[in-house]
């Protein structure tokens, strides 16, 4: 019963996801991009279904050769029965040999496919979903995204291997099988299968069951590993102590682990019940075949090795029977796969290079808005429903962000951008490294529309530094090499010095080979921020944008940090957003934001002598005296960018979200 058995298995596996299957609409068209996605591997594919066809054939001639044996030394024997059983038992020995070697060359192909299949498709996606837009990362759900890469590719790759060999074999194996016993006797034949559909029937009902504890036992594994996500993670490890309770966190964990458990020891008892039960009759089934086929055997209608042929063929008969009942849904898993995978590769990425696109001169450092517009683009066009666990995405088209911003950025200048949260500063800031797309107007950096510029030269032009730099969980050597990665040691250690960090590496044990940790939460917020800036100036840009890089220091590494930026900004361009204002008093340029248009521009003096917006900031923020003092903020100090001497200097806010900013 081994090909029952598997079967059986696979049969097994179509009832879990039956309900799933039932209720998922593909999208048309998806069979023909299956097909045209395959044609790279048509030879193999080819191949491996003759493999799986000549395994079939010899699988059902087998039992017939077997039969034939039992008759020639079954009375009256022929003379040359001694030779016969030889030559058979020869043949049914080289059938085998043939069946083993076709058996590996069925798996190599099936392998060589399936994990094309995957690596093409883990690799599209991969490469797609990295280059959507970042408010598709804010909306989506990252364990959603990363089962696509996994589960679904996993799925699809079925559809080549197990599902098309499953649906050739056994097509094939019944047709020869079901012939054969007719031939040799229709009345054993239907007897034996009158007993199908006591199996079939409650085997379906088995099914629901099974589908719907599997359906809860996914939701709980998906809930218990985006809780060890996020409790696993230093901040959210960090949080629990903090303000949660470690024994009500093991608690509920254990709760769903528990309910786990006791849906385990169900579904273990349901498959076993259903694989007893496949067993049973089909061993009643050839219980009938030698009782009926031994009574006509006695009375002569038939020959022993025919009870044998039809008892040894029925064992071949009831899995492909079983499993075909379940071939739709065997396809439609396989097609369901697919479809979520294509969801994804059908999302419009945002930003796109043009065919003809043109370089950034190299160094240029000039910035300029014309009359730039920007909305945010709303949930339906930047993600999936499925992806963020919501029934359908909102349309709502968002309010516009940026109205009509004009001003330019000459090489070498600091502007500053200042406003209350919402004003639209952060927004503007990565409409300059193309993190979105203007919605009406132009970005020109060095006098190239960012639209018309290849990506990699526009990289290359502008480095940014936020309020909360990230590093990989790498070495420090791997994290700066990020931005250059034929960097030189000797490269990375000027940069470790011109960001004032070099000692505090080459103290440590293991230098550029020590690990950060997630997020680099090894170091301090200074050095983190100053590992940052070394990273920005092994990139060595001509633009600068600073996002708040010293908003959460204290004073001490705030100041280290100032002298790091200090090497950093000499002679470059700078863009600053700024909440603290002191950071900008020396700017050579200030632009006040309100409500996505610049209500005020100018110097710091002049501003404030306006009476404006920017007057009432800065009244806000200090004490109105004569000389207010550098570090006036009573939370927190004031960084002393002010001193900078070249360069144009750019602090962004937080991402802002879906429609803010």
């Amino acid at each position: 019963m081994a090909g029952g058995g598997m079967a059986g298995w696979s049969m097994l596996r179509s009832m879990r996801n039956q309900d799933e299957v039932a209720t998922h609409q593909l999208k048309r068209g998806t069979a023909r991009r299956i097909v045209a996605f395959a044609r790279p591997y048509r030879r193999d594919i080819v191949i491996f279904l003759l493999t799986v066809v000549i395994a079939a054939v010899i699988g059902v001639a087998t039992p017939l050769l077997a039969g034939d044996i039992i008759d020639a030394i079954s009375p009256p024997r022929r003379p040359d029965a001694g030779s016969t059983v030889v030559r058979l038992a020869l043949i049914i020995a080289a059938l085998a040999v043939a069946d083993a070697l076709f058996s590996l060359a069925q798996r190599w192909y099936s392998a060589r496919i399936g994990e094309g299949i995957i690596l093409d498709l883990r690799t599209r996606v991969y490469d797609h979903v990295q280059r959507m837009p970042l408010q598709f990362f804010t909306r989506t759900q990252t364990g959603a995204l990363v089962s696509r890469l996994n589960n679904d590719v996993l799925g699809a790759q079925r559809a080549f291997t197990s599902t098309l060999s499953g649906v050739v074999s056994n097509v094939i194996q019944l047709v020869l099988t079901a012939g054969a016993m007719l031939i040799l006797s229709w009345q054993i034949t239907l007897l034996a299968l009158v007993l199908l559909p006591i199996f079939i029937i409650p085997a379906r009902r088995v099914g629901r069951r099974l589908a719907e504890i599997t359906r809860e036992s996914y939701n709980l594994d998906a809930k218990m590993n985006a809780t060890m996500t996020e409790r696993f993670g230093v901040a959210g490890a960090l949080l629990v102590k903090l303000f949660g309770s470690p024994d009500v966190e093991a608690a509920r964990f254990a709760g769903r682990a528990e309910r786990v458990r006791d849906i385990g020891i169900q579904s273990a008892m349901y498959s076993r019940t259903f694989f007893v039960a496949m067993l049973l009759v089909a061993s009643l089934a050839q219980a009938l075949t030698y009782g009926l086929g031994g009574w006509l055997a006695v009375a002569g209608a038939v020959s022993a090795g025919t009870v044998v042929k039809l008892a040894l063929l029925l064992t071949r008969l009831y899995g492909p029977l079983t499993a075909l009942s379940n071939v739709r849904v065997d396809v439609m898993s396989a097609l369901v796969s697919f479809d979520r995978v294509f969801e994804v590769l059908d999302l419009h990425p945002g930003i796109e290079e043009k065919p003809d696109a043109v370089p950034v001169p190299r160094g240029s450092g000039r910035v300029e808005f014309r009359d730039v517009r920007f909305r945010y683009p709303s949930a339906a066009e930047v993600s999936l429903a499925s992806l963020e666990e919501v029934a359908a995405l909102d349309r709502t088209v968002n309010e516009p962000v940026l109205k009509g911003v004009s001003f330019t950025v000459e090489p070498g200048q600091m502007v500053a951008l200042v406003g209350p949260s919402g004003a639209g500063k952060s927004t503007l800031s990565m409409l300059i490294s193309r993190i979105y797309d203007v919605t009406d107007g132009q970005v020109l950096v060095g006098g190239v529309d960012v639209r018309d510029a290849t990506l990699a030269s526009l990289r290359d032009e502008i480095g940014v530094v936020t309020q909360d730099s990230h590093l990989f969980h790498e070495t420090i050597r791997e994290n700066l090499r990020y931005a250059k990665p034929d960097a030189t040691d000797d490269e990375i250690w000027a940069a470790l010095a011109g960001a004032q960090v070099a000692d505090l590496v080459r103290a440590l044990p293991d230098g550029l080979d020590t690990m950060v940790g997630e997020r680099g939460y090894r170091f301090s917020g200074g050095e983190k921020q100053r590992i940052a800036i070394a990273r920005l100036l092994l990139k060595a840009p001509s633009i600068v944008i600073l996002d708040e890089a010293t908003a959460h220091l204290d004073s001490e590494s705030e100041a280290a940090v100032q002298r790091a930026l200090s090497v950093a900004l000499t002679g470059r361009t700078a863009l600053v957003i700024a909440h603290r204002l002191s950071t900008v008093r020396d700017a050579d340029q200030i632009l006040v934001l309100d409500e996505g248009r610049i209500v005020e521009r100018g110097r710091h003096e002049e501003l404030v002598a306006v009476g404006g917006l920017y007057a009432e900031l800065y009244r806000t923020q200090f004490a109105v005296t004569d000389s207010p003092a550098p570090y006036a903020e009573p939370e927190q100090p004031q960084p002393v960018v002010s001193t900078v001497p070249l360069g144009t200097y750019v602090a962004q806010e937080p991402v802002p979200p879906a429609a803010a900013n």
